[in-house]
């Protein structure tokens, strides 16, 4: 995984927590919002130590004293930002292909050449943008980046023709 250039902030806090992977949803100058991708649990930050939405952090949380209502980053292992973003491009012949022998509303996965994953979704024509838009924004997607190693872009491409949409995680 490599590592975002800007630092995070850390206390000097001896800590027998396990590292975990979680997903940046919010962040502001003075807090931020985490989500552990395995568990669903969200944690609020006291402060925000240098973390954008779209991070994605292998990390050691730990209670802030002395209330004990949010947390903060104790040690960070890897840091990567997903970026998520609707391309021009549309569907490959591929996924047009894939999204063809499957009803409105499913799903198929498929793996990518090389790393990452390709997700086609078949939805009615005339919701194709709202769609994209809702994928584009939904937390789930971020958080399947957030699993895939080595994720650090999420590009969507559609076709409004056929409400064939194919969401692609990539290195």
């Amino acid at each position: 995984m490599s590592d975002d250039t800007t630092e995070i902030e850390t206390p000097d806090v001896e800590t027998d927590g396990e590292s975990t992977r979680y997903v940046v949803t919010h962040a502001d100058e003075d807090a931020a919002v985490l989500r552990d991708i395995d568990s669903g649990q969200v944690h609020t930050l006291a402060d925000n130590p240098g973390v954008e939405a779209g991070d994605v952090l292998d990390a050691t949380l730990a209670p802030e004293p002395p209330l004990e209502i949010a947390d903060r980053i104790v040690e960070v292992d890897s840091r990567r930002h997903v970026r998520r973003h609707e391309s021009e491009e549309p569907p490959t012949a591929h996924e047009q292909d894939l999204a063809a022998d499957q009803a409105v509303g499913e799903l198929t996965r498929h793996e990518r050449a090389g790393m990452g994953e390709i997700h086609v979704i078949t939805v009615p024509a005339e919701e194709t943008t709202e769609a994209v838009q809702d994928v584009l924004e939904d937390d789930g997607t971020l958080e399947r980046a957030g699993r895939m190693e080595n994720v650090v872009r999420v590009e969507v491409r559609s076709d409004e023709e056929t409400g064939t949409i194919s969401v692609r995680y990539l290195p």
